[in-house]
């Protein structure tokens, strides 16, 4: 963030935190702070700005669909974003707990599942827009080609380009969504999780940034991407797929094999995070861990396909 917009968001998450303006000594905790968002907590109250460029008219319908649905999605402090700092448009949420990172045998994979089956099942409110998951696969995907103007001929790069080039179009977000829509979330993982009110009420999914219309296998795609990559153990995406049959979630089959409507959007989810460590590593002249090299590899046995 810009040294001139985190004073400004860091007074206005302290006034929506205290509007009777009382000295405190709470402090400002940064939550998160990249390109395209970032996160500042006071007392109870979490204010984010928005990436640069976001739509105020798309985020104000999304956080109408969170308002609407407080007992899936955590709920705004405001109807509308707050305000704009620059190009950036800011909302205000209350403060929940996340999921704990260290405790990998505690991660909510039945609640994550139970919730986005119930999203799924819910109708959008009019005029929702499109959900964003594809195009920001296609973001990552072009991230990687500025990367690669700085280091040209990296050889992690080709495989990861042909299994994109091998996705369908509406997967590169260059046509429509086939098959049925759903309200989806559109960047589904663990870290999209919290409980409110902290620290012990039920979970919440947060982050309206890609929340729209769209086909509800793409939410399942992060997980099933991982799993297909060895890096979730089969017990916890078993877990996960069991729990969204159970809620009666619509993108694969009752029983059977789930992954004719998993393929592609797992595939996609592949490449978008294999383009994302890869820009990163280029850009920090590193060489590739281990992680990232499995979902290199898992993006070369795809382009063989």
């Amino acid at each position: 963030m810009t040294a001139d917009v985190l004073p400004q968001l860091t007074a206005q998450v302290r006034a929506a935190a205290h509007p009777d303006a009382a000295p405190c000594a709470c402090g400002t905790t940064t939550l998160a702070d990249r390109p395209d968002t970032t996160v500042l907590r006071h007392a109870e109250t979490v204010a984010k700005a928005h990436a640069p460029g976001t739509d105020p008219a798309d985020l104000a319908r999304r956080l109408a669909t969170a308002a609407h649905l407080p007992g899936l999605l955590l709920a705004p402090l405001t109807a509308t974003p707050a305000t704009v700092l620059g190009t950036r448009p800011v909302t205000l949420w209350p403060y929940g707990r996340p999921v704990d990172p260290d405790a990998p045998e505690a991660a909510p994979w039945e609640a994550a599942a139970t919730l986005l089956a119930r999203l799924h099942r819910t109708p959008p409110l009019p005029a929702t827009p499109v959900m964003r998951g594809p195009a920001k696969a296609a973001h990552a995907v072009a991230r990687l080609h500025r990367a690669l103007v700085a280091a040209p001929g990296h050889p992690a790069a080709a495989p990861v380009l042909r299994a994109w080039s091998a996705l369908p179009a509406w997967a590169r977000a260059e046509a429509p969504m086939p098959g049925a829509r759903a309200l989806c979330h559109g960047d589904l993982h663990l870290g999209q999780l919290v409980r409110h009110p902290a620290p012990d009420g039920p979970w919440r999914l947060i982050d309206v940034d890609d929340l729209g219309v769209g086909a509800p296998a793409w939410d399942l795609a992060r997980p099933a991407s991982w799993y297909a990559c060895g890096l979730l153990p089969p017990d916890e995406w078993t877990r996960f797929l069991a729990a969204y049959r159970a809620a009666g979630g619509p993108a694969v089959p009752e029983d059977g094999d789930p992954w004719p409507a998993l393929d592609v959007p797992a595939r996609a989810l592949t490449v978008q995070t294999a383009a994302r460590y890869l820009a990163k590593a280029l850009a920090a002249d590193r060489a590739l861990d281990e992680v990232e090299r499995s979902l290199i590899d898992a993006c070369a046995r795809m382009a063989q396909k």
